[in-house]
């Protein structure tokens, strides 16, 4: 198995994402009151909220790439029932606001946002590839998911 097939458009999607991750981090620990919320205990909370649920989803399908993929097998449980990415998804919309909010920046917010931007440029290539490999079942999968649009 080749790992670019376990790698996908990840090496694309963080290629896109790891300039704007180095600057923003940089920013953050330069000038940290422009980046602080202030919500104190409610963004601990919402932050904890958001890892427990976005860690999990991750984990779970990292595993499940690790496992099926390269058996060649079309993953279609789990988080990937829920959306096409979740192992981007996961990451955009969960853990990295998560931190965010932990560690009281909005910054988690805003690389989340550019991570699921980049995400959903570059995972059509994947999806065209998923298609060429599984040309019956891709579709019927597509069809499937809860949140095709996330």
């Amino acid at each position: 198995m080749k790992l670019k097939v376990l790698v996908g458009a990840g090496d694309r999607v963080m290629g896109f994402t790891l300039p704007f991750i180095v600057a923003g981090v940089a920013a953050n620990v330069l000038w940290p009151p422009l980046f602080r919320m202030g919500l104190g205990l409610t963004g601990m909370v919402i932050g904890l909220v958001l890892l427990v649920i976005g860690v999990p989803l991750w984990l779970t399908s990292v595993a499940q790439v690790l496992l099926f993929v390269p058996k060649r097998r079309l993953i279609t449980t789990g988080p990937f029932a829920l959306v096409l990415h979740p192992l981007y998804t996961s990451v955009a919309l969960l853990v990295f606001p998560g931190i965010g909010f932990v560690v009281d920046t909005w910054l988690g917010i805003a690389l989340g946002a550019v991570l699921y931007v980049s995400t959903r440029i570059f995972s059509r290539a994947e999806e065209k590839i998923l298609a060429g490999i599984f040309p019956a079942e891709y579709p019927a999968y597509r069809a499937k998911v809860f949140l095709p649009w996330l």
